[in-house]
C-alpha cells in the first residue's frame, strides 16, 4: 500500500521558493505600455511585427492603459514639456513596474543638448535598462528585454522592485540648471533683438 502511495504522488510535487515562482511569472509576461515619443517608437512598433516577433519574450501585449502595464519603454526624446506627463504615467503604473530607456535621446538626451530636452529620462523616473542606438533596432530592444528578465530573476518579494531611487536634490538641481539655461537663452534673444533693431 505504501509503495502505491509513493508512486502516485512522487511526480505531482515540486519544491521551489516563492521568489522563483513569482519571478518566473513576472519575467514571462511583461506587458509594455503603448507609449512612444519619437523615432525610436517606430522601431518599438516594428519589434511587435511578425518579422521580429516580440511575442517570443511574452511581451506582445501592449496595453493601452498604464494601470494594466508593468513596463514603460521610453522610446524617443523627452522634452521638458513632456516630462511631467511621463512622471504621471509612471506613477499610475502598478507595482512591480520597470522602465527601459530606449535610444540615445531617452538615455542621455541624444544629439539634442538644448534647454528644452531632458538630458536622460532617469532624471524623473528610475530606469532599469538602457538600450543604446539612434534609433536602436528591434534586436537591441530584445537584448534589453532579456537583460530586464535577468534583473527580474534576482528580485525578492521582500524588497521593492527598483531599490535605487533618485535623490530629491538631483531633481531640484536639474530644475535650477534649466532655469539658468532659460534665462541665458532669453538674454541671448534680447541681445539679438537689440542688435537687429540698431
Amino acid at each position: 500500500m505504501s509503495s502505491w502511495l509513493d508512486d502516485r504522488f512522487e511526480n505531482n510535487f515540486m519544491i521551489s521558493s516563492v521568489d522563483y515562482v513569482f519571478n518566473w511569472a513576472r519575467k514571462s509576461a511583461i506587458w509594455p505600455m503603448t507609449f512612444g515619443l519619437a523615432c525610436c517608437a517606430i522601431e518599438m512598433i516594428a519589434s511587435s511585427t511578425s518579422r521580429f516577433d516580440i511575442a517570443r519574450f511574452g511581451s506582445e501585449v501592449f496595453r493601452p492603459s498604464p494601470r494594466q502595464s508593468d513596463l514603460m519603454i521610453v522610446a524617443g526624446t523627452v522634452t521638458l514639456k513632456m516630462a511631467p506627463v511621463v512622471q504621471r504615467i509612471y506613477a499610475q503604473m502598478p507595482d512591480p513596474k520597470w522602465v527601459i530607456a530606449m535610444g540615445a535621446c531617452a538615455s542621455v538626451g541624444g544629439p539634442f543638448n538644448s534647454y528644452s530636452v531632458l538630458q536622460g529620462v532617469d532624471k524623473i523616473v528610475p530606469v532599469d535598462v538602457y538600450v543604446v542606438g539612434c534609433p536602436p533596432r528591434p534586436e537591441n530592444l530584445f537584448y534589453g528585454l532579456l537583460k530586464l528578465q535577468d534583473k527580474i530573476d534576482q528580485m525578492s518579494v521582500a524588497r521593492r522592485p527598483t531599490a535605487i531611487r533618485l535623490k530629491e536634490e538631483m531633481v531640484e538641481d536639474f530644475a535650477q540648471r534649466m532655469q539658468v539655461a532659460q534665462q541665458v537663452k532669453e538674454g541671448a534673444v534680447s541681445e539679438i533683438a537689440d542688435t537687429h533693431g540698431a
